[in-house]
């Protein structure tokens, strides 16, 4: 990530809304947030089969019972906005192929797909791709509900409106009851 241009153009940006970037308490803004982005958009620096090798230690298990992970906190980034997507909860499941993931790497599966200018519904897809690399299987769910500041903080400023999204593959697809397993009550 090119940190200086960040800097740069932040501070154009400053100029452009009428803003002083060199009085006290903007001289350090183009740097703070070139930092910022550099942190929270980390995972636009990998694609999903890097993210799937990153976080894919697995163990064999003896049995295929499902696993679930619920409420698994991430935030994004709008990318028609670069709006706050917050409040965000993902729910994930997979029936394993003889190995499962340990669990906080669901967890930063999750984080790392996050962290890049997405849309709700491109995240479950990119979560539910690395987790099935990750893990060896086909059969993965992902629900996710978050709210996003593009409807709550401007434009219909609908501050109580969620979006959930799911993304089912393998067996999950056919599968009520499977499909339960992930689904926001």
């Amino acid at each position: 990530m090119d940190t200086k241009a960040i800097e740069y153009h932040v501070r154009g940006i400053l100029q452009a809304i009428g803003e002083d970037p060199d009085r006290e308490g903007l001289l350090e803004t183009p740097a703070r947030v070139a930092g910022m982005l550099e942190e929270v958009l980390e995972g636009i620096a990998y694609s999903n089969h890097d993210i799937a090798q990153m976080f894919g230690k697995t163990f064999d298990v003896p049995n295929n019972d499902t696993v679930v992970m619920k409420d698994i906190t991430v935030f994004s980034y709008c990318e028609h906005h670069f709006a706050l997507m917050y409040d965000m909860k993902v729910n994930v499941a997979y029936i394993p192929n003889g190995k499962v993931l340990g669990l906080s790497k669901i967890a930063r599966i999750c984080d790392m797909a996050a962290k890049r200018l997405q849309l709700q519904e491109r995240l479950g897809n990119d979560i539910a791709e690395i987790l099935s690399e990750a893990a060896g299987t086909p059969d993965v769910a992902v629900a996710i509900s978050g709210s996003h500041s593009c409807m709550t903080a401007r434009g219909i400023k609908n501050v109580s409106a969620r979006t959930i999204t799911e993304t089912f593959r393998g067996r999950f697809r056919q599968a009520p009851d499977l499909k339960a397993l992930v689904r926001f009550s």
